[in-house]
């Protein structure tokens, strides 16, 4: 693994314990319609941050740590300000995710940066449309 795939892999999974953190924010204060949704969000943010550690220590890369905590980029005070911050949260995540595409040398983390690329576009859809932001979707996500 070349040097800028293991520093992409490494921003992606700082961007996925950010996610996972924040995410805690968001149950505390989304509705109790998303409550469900909130969960299988705050699930798929710890599944893809252990398979970026994964990733990484299967090459003999260093993973880096989570930090003890994260600033949250959005006062988050009720389900709408949950809702922006799971916005925020899940173009972050894109964005770190399309970096990996664009420094992948093999498949396996080509793949692995789409499925995550379209997977947070997918959740990003989710929260816009829970926030009745039209259109939900955005054409090529993780677009700075």
């Amino acid at each position: 693994m070349s040097g800028k795939e293991q520093q992409a892999l490494r921003d992606a999974l700082d961007a996925e314990y950010a996610a996972v953190y924040a995410y805690g924010v968001i149950a505390a204060h989304s509705s109790p319609e998303l409550r469900r949704t909130v969960n299988e969000h705050t699930a798929a943010h710890r599944a893809r941050r252990d398979g970026t550690v994964d990733l990484l220590t299967g090459d003999g890369a260093a993973a880096p740590p989570p930090e003890p905590a994260y600033t949250v980029p959005v006062e988050v005070t009720d389900p709408a300000s949950a809702a922006r911050l799971a916005i925020v949260v899940e173009t972050d995540s894109a964005v770190a995710w399309r970096a990996v595409i664009e420094h992948a040398g093999t498949e396996l983390i080509r793949r692995t940066g789409l499925e995550a690329l379209t997977e947070s576009a997918g959740r990003r859809a989710v929260w816009q449309a829970a926030a009745g932001i039209a259109p939900a979707t955005t054409a090529f996500p993780g677009q700075p």
